[in-house]
């Protein structure tokens, strides 16, 4: 276990999580479309290991009640002067609508701008997915820019709005004990 709160507790993501993280996602598919395709397959799951096992990539899987209730990857993540990623997250069905992404996303954040050594996370969300931008709000993200034809999803480009939170903007809000500790 990596972090944990009353209510959600953070795991790295391993091999023996494969059956597990399938079935959950087959089971989310209407949950997911058309705002994140993750990986439905064993080869893509093995892949997606190998890429948050490298220096420019952190992934972390949200449990709470015995199951698996979300995934956070921190992507791209470039340090020196930089010192930045970014945020993707997402739910599986059967977990939503209880904060358990916001208890597990508040976590990941903690761990970004603490540990990790980041000074700046920013997550990217298409514009109708008023589910995942009000789950930023609360966390004290802030809207900075509108992107057009920003990532590729689903076949197609889509737009997204771009958000972001800083160390001190996290720190000042008393989000994290990480933060806090600056």
């Amino acid at each position: 276990m990596l972090a944990s709160d009353p209510h959600v507790s953070l795991h790295a993501p391993c091999e023996g999580d494969a059956a597990e993280y399938l079935d959950a996602v087959a089971a989310s598919r209407a949950l997911h479309e058309p705002w994140v395709s993750p990986p439905a397959t064993r080869e893509a799951f093995t892949a997606y290991l190998e890429r948050v096992r490298t220096p420019t990539h952190a992934g972390f899987f949200v449990r709470a009640e015995g199951r698996l209730v979300g995934v956070v990857n921190i992507n791209n993540i470039v340090m020196g002067a930089f010192r930045s990623g970014y945020l993707g997250y997402y739910g599986f069905a059967g977990g939503e609508g209880r904060g358990l992404m916001s208890a597990g996303l508040r976590l990941v954040v903690d761990a970004a701008l603490g540990e990790l050594g980041l000074h700046r996370v920013e997550a990217n969300i298409q514009p109708d997915n008023v589910r995942s931008i009000a789950l930023l709000r609360r966390l004290g993200f802030v809207r900075e820019g509108f992107s057009r034809r920003y990532l590729f999803i689903a076949g197609q480009w889509r737009d997204h709005e771009r958000w972001a939170i800083t160390a001190e903007d996290w720190g000042a809000r008393g989000a994290g004990s990480s933060a806090q500790a600056r």
